[in-house]
């Protein structure tokens, strides 16, 4: 059969039907799963699984009142004759999906969501705007990859959950430590990887441009830059799912907002259906993301999926650096100029509009020419 041949093809419609077969074989796993953790739980008048928060309150007084509690509850457990099926351990799909009103409009689940992808974006955009021009010192000038190359793979094996108490010391507490974190943890594993892609430069082109008399930073400008960021675009999105897991921890240091403070929160209140939509949606940022750094790369490197340039394709590109030269100047403009967050908060918007329709008037051209 075609289905077991190896490294096979798929067509549209045998994709398609087996992710449907294989989304629901999840679900099916999942709710087994949910119900056989599940437990009985006695049925008592008036009893709230949600306690009260212990922040802001004595240590003393808090403990005198959870013992209160859990003695009037094992009374009534005692004296219980009604029981009910719970999910204390492992939540059904049905229990999460019912989960997400509440998060959305008690908790914030937008704002804590947003936050967290500002955080994310920062992260990115300061560890590749580090990595990028030192990766092409290291690996272009073998003075500097002699000075530097052991010491920048070798900072591949830090422990950077153990670092964060540096951190703490070095930026504070609040979000600056969080975005330097985010940053470090990106650009360990991607220094590295620029100045080794710079040597995977085919030597085909570099012979091509040396024949054609080309000196040393019109070879970087038209060989070297383009194939390694090309290249480092598949980096990129293989990082995205480590990203998400650094800035998790950086949230969980103060707690004081971002979607892994909630989930936090929420999992020390036995609220663990609620942990799990959490996790769904940084599953489904996770995917937007990767989706969206793979349209930028056909757009930008049209070259490594098609010979031609469809019509259309100079706009694309045009609104595509304009958001992301957008969003750079947003970062720098806080560093060199903090105080003139209005500039940002009034300028940028239009610059992402302004961008955002740059791509879909080249999306539309490019869709145009794909008909004709």
């Amino acid at each position: 059969m075609e289905l077991f041949k190896l490294r096979g093809d798929l067509n549209r419609s045998q994709s398609l039907i087996l992710g449907l077969v294989g989304f629901v074989i999840l679900i099916i796993v999942w709710w087994t799963i949910a119900e056989i953790l599940s437990i009985k739980r006695p049925v008592i008048q008036g009893f709230d699984t949600q306690l009260e928060s212990s922040i802001g309150k004595d240590p003393a007084v808090h403990q005198l009142y959870l013992d209160s509690i859990a003695k009037v509850d094992s009374i009534n457990f005692a004296n219980a004759t009604e029981f009910e099926k719970v999910y204390p351990l492992f939540p059904t799909p049905l229990q999460v999906v019912q989960s997400f009103p509440e998060l959305i409009k008690k908790d914030g689940l937008v704002e804590q969501t947003g936050r967290s992808l500002w955080l994310n974006i920062q992260g990115y955009f300061w560890a590749i705007f580090i990595a990028v021009p030192l990766g092409f010192l290291i690996g272009l000038f073998p003075l500097f990859r002699g000075l530097f190359s052991k010491q920048v793979d070798a900072m591949r094996f830090l422990p950077l959950t153990a670092l964060t108490g540096l951190f703490i010391i070095w930026f504070g507490i609040e979000d600056q430590m969080k975005i330097a974190f985010l940053a470090f943890g990106i650009l360990v594993y991607l220094l590295p990887v620029v100045s080794q892609r710079v040597f995977e430069v085919a030597e085909v082109y570099l012979k091509t441009v040396f024949t054609l008399g080309a000196t040393d930073w019109q070879t970087i400008k038209t060989v070297y830059f383009p194939s390694v960021m090309s290249r480092l675009m598949d980096d990129i999105r293989v990082l995205t799912a480590i990203s998400w897991t650094y800035i998790i921890i950086a949230e969980l240091l103060n707690r004081q907002g971002g979607i892994g403070s909630l989930m936090y929160i929420k999992a020390r209140q036995g609220q663990i259906e609620k942990v799990f939509a959490g996790l769904i949606v940084i599953i489904i940022i996770g995917f937007l993301q990767d989706r969206i750094f793979q349209f930028i790369d056909k757009r930008i490197f049209p070259h490594k999926y098609s010979s031609t340039q469809p019509t259309g394709l100079k706009e694309s590109q045009s609104g595509i650096l304009l958001v992301l030269g957008g969003v750079l100047f947003a970062l720098l403009l806080q560093v060199i100029l903090p105080n003139a967050g209005w500039i940002m908060s009034s300028l940028l918007p239009v610059i992402l509009i302004g961008g955002v329709l740059f791509v879909m008037y080249g999306e539309f051209k490019i869709a145009q020419n794909a008909k004709a």
